[in-house]
């Protein structure tokens, strides 16, 4: 059996990081390497991981000054022996045979990168994301793994997101792939696009939720959002340029209308904050791909509406 590396972030998530872990080790897939790296915290997760490293020996912990969740992740990268490369965030979980399910598909098609759906969770329910239209069974095209993961209106279940994906780890280490440590946001948007955009990638879909995406108030995306404009909206405009670069414009309007709708998104946090010079920026931001915005919502006037009132608001 191929080994499956099994990345885990870890910063303050005492009363999460047993249930992430207890998933993991449970897995019908045995052949893993479970990668902790404890990114400085300041409450007892870094000892529960050594807890479980002493029961469990294919679970390995790294302890480090906090530099963000790409720095963690970068640590496991640089030290992982296994054949795939799996990432979970520490406040997740995943179905007990997730592995099983994606390594069986990803070794039948050949593909570089096996995607399956997951769960949008909270403390009551987990409730499966559905996707609107089929992906067909088989390989997928990196023209495909692009359109997929950026149409998300009717591929909800694909996402840009790394947790609910393996990658061979050879395409991630011909490549040179880390993820970027100066990003506080959108990081993984940059790392799958550049993921896909290697030399021979291809993909292949399960459309089961397997993951278990945790939703919570006080997670580091929720923070500061205005911060996270340049990060966020830089990012897009990078995976634009490298879908130019490689070929790939004839998908890029979705990649724009993402641009956009973030731009929208961070013009209605500075209007609600009385913030006039975000507003200016996230405006300016907006009118640089409205018109893919527009013709990618024909069928969504009340989005137009939206959009447009953000350009018309003055403080």
């Amino acid at each position: 059996m191929d080994k499956i590396s099994v990345i885990v972030p870890v910063y303050n998530v005492e009363p999460y990081i047993k249930k992430c872990l207890e998933s993991i080790i449970n897995q019908t897939y045995k052949n893993l390497e479970i990668i902790c790296v404890n990114d400085g915290s300041t409450d007892g997760s870094g000892a529960i991981c050594e807890e479980y490293a002493k029961k469990d020996n294919r679970i390995k912990v790294f302890h480090k000054a906090n530099g963000g969740l790409s720095s963690a992740r970068n640590v496991g990268l640089k030290n992982l022996t296994g054949n795939y490369i799996a990432f979970i965030d520490s406040d997740d979980w995943i179905e007990p045979n997730t592995f099983e399910v994606v390594c069986n598909l990803v070794k039948n098609t050949g593909a570089s990168i096996g995607v399956f759906s997951y769960f949008m969770a909270t403390d009551k329910e987990s409730v499966p994301v559905i996707d609107l239209c089929r992906i067909p069974d088989g390989t997928i095209s990196q023209n495909d793994m692009i359109l997929y993961a950026f149409k998300k209106d009717y591929y909800k279940g694909f996402s840009q997101n790394v947790c609910n994906k393996i990658f061979s780890s050879e395409l991630v280490f011909s490549s040179k792939l880390l993820f970027d440590e100066n990003l506080k946001y959108a990081e993984d948007t940059i790392f799958y696009a550049q993921a896909v955009m290697s030399k021979g990638c291809t993909g292949v879909y399960c459309d089961r939720p397997l993951y278990h995406y945790y939703f919570r108030n006080s997670s580091l995306t929720n923070q500061n959002p205005l911060e996270n404009m340049d990060y966020t909206l830089g990012v897009y405009k990078a995976v634009i340029r490298l879908l130019d670069d490689n070929g790939y414009g004839d998908v890029n309007i979705w990649v724009k209308r993402f641009h956009c709708y973030f731009a929208g998104v961070y013009a209605g946090l500075a209007a609600k904050g009385k913030n006039r010079e975000a507003l200016i920026k996230a405006q300016n931001e907006i009118k640089l791909y409205l018109n893919e915005y527009v013709e990618t919502n024909m069928q969504h006037p009340d989005r137009i509406q939206w959009v447009n009132s953000l350009l018309e608001t003055k403080i």
